[in-house]
C-alpha cells in the first residue's frame, strides 16, 4: 500500500477510536460510529472537511508539518503515534532543535478539567495552540485568526484589536517578558526557521519590539491582573498566571476571579452565554 494510503488508513483509525466526549464534542444525534465524524475532526483541527476526506482517501499526499501538528492535537495522539503520523506523511519528526506544539495527554486532560477559568496554551514561540470556550467568550473567537494572528507576541506588538486595557506599567512588564521569552526560545531552538522569521518580522514592524530586543532586556511573567472590557458583561478584572508544564516549553495562561466578587459573577454569566466549544489550533496550510 502507498504511503498516502497508509496515512489515510491511520487517520481513519484514530478518528474512529476518538470518543467525541473526550475532545469536548457533543455526542448527540444518530452516529454510525462511536468516533468522530469527519466534520468534527475538521473543526477541531481547523481544516476543511474536503481536505480531511482527501487525506483519508490518499488524494492529499503532502500535508504540511503544521497540518500534521493540528491533526495530532485534535486526535489526542501519543508521542509515538505523533511520530508515526509524521513518518507516514513523509515529514521529518520535529526534533529538539524545533519548537514543539505537542501537548502531552496528561497536560491536556488537566486543562480539560479546568473549565471554570479562561485559559490558553501556547508554544515556546507564543503561538496559540489551545483555548477553552470560556477564554473564547472572554477574548473573542480565535478560530477565525490565521497565521501570525495566532501569535501572542505578534498581536501585542502590532496592536491587534484586544479587549484588554493595560496600564503603562502592565504594558511595559508584559512586553518585556514576551521579548525575554522569545530570546530564550531562540537559544533553545537555534534551528527553528519559523521562530527566526517571527523575530525578524517583529523587528521590522515594531520599533518597540526592536528596541527591547536590541537592549538585551530580561524579564519573567509574574502574577498580575488584567482588566477586560467585554461587550456583553462589562468590565472584568482578573488575576493572570502564566505556568509552564513540567518537561515542556508550553506556556499555560489562566485567568481567575476573586471569590464572591462582581467579576466572579460576571465570569459565571460569561460562561453561560459563551457558545464556543474546545478548539485546537493549527497554523494555515
Amino acid at each position: 500500500m502507498s504511503g498516502s494510503g497508509e496515512l489515510g488508513r491511520a487517520l481513519r483509525g484514530w478518528r474512529d477510536r476518538t470518543a467525541p466526549a473526550a475532545v469536548g464534542v457533543p455526542a448527540g444525534g444518530v452516529r454510525r460510529t462511536a468516533g468522530l465524524r469527519r466534520e468534527e475532526l475538521a473543526q477541531l483541527a481547523g481544516l476543511s472537511v474536503d481536505y480531511i476526506v482527501r487525506l483519508e482517501q490518499g488524494r492529499a499526499t503532502s500535508p504540511s508539518a503544521q497540518v500534521l501538528s493540528a491533526l495530532a492535537r485534535a486526535l489526542r495522539l501519543s508521542e509515538a503515534e505523533r511520530e508515526h503520523l509524521y513518518l507516514l506523511a513523509g515529514q521529518p519528526v520535529p526534533g529538539p532543535g524545533k519548537v514543539s506544539a505537542h501537548i502531552p495527554p496528561s497536560v491536556r486532560r488537566l486543562l480539560d478539567q479546568l473549565d471554570g477559568a479562561p485559559l490558553i496554551a501556547c508554544d515556546a514561540s507564543w503561538n496559540l495552540i489551545l483555548w477553552n470556550p470560556l477564554w473564547a467568550a472572554l477574548f473573542g473567537d480565535a478560530s477565525a485568526w490565521r497565521g501570525r494572528e495566532r501569535n501572542v507576541a505578534w498581536r501585542h506588538f502590532t496592536c491587534q484589536a484586544s479587549r484588554v486595557n493595560y496600564t503603562s506599567e502592565q504594558e511595559d512588564r508584559f512586553a518585556t517578558a514576551l521579548v525575554a521569552d522569545l530570546r530564550a526560545a531562540t537559544a533553545r531552538y537555534p534551528t527553528d526557521t519559523r521562530l527566526r522569521s517571527l523575530i525578524n518580522d517583529l523587528r521590522a514592524v515594531s520599533t518597540d519590539f526592536a528596541r527591547l530586543w536590541d537592549s538585551g532586556v530580561v524579564g519573567v511573567h509574574a502574577s498580575h491582573t488584567k482588566t477586560f472590557h467585554h461587550p456583553d458583561v462589562g468590565t472584568l478584572t482578573l488575576d493572570c498566571d502564566t505556568l509552564t508544564a513540567p518537561g515542556s516549553d508550553l506556556h499555560i495562561i489562566a485567568f481567575t476571579a476573586a471569590p464572591d466578587s462582581t467579576t466572579a459573577d460576571r465570569l459565571k454569566l460569561l460562561d453561560v452565554i459563551g457558545t464556543q466549544t474546545m478548539t485546537d489550533d493549527n497554523s494555515p496550510k
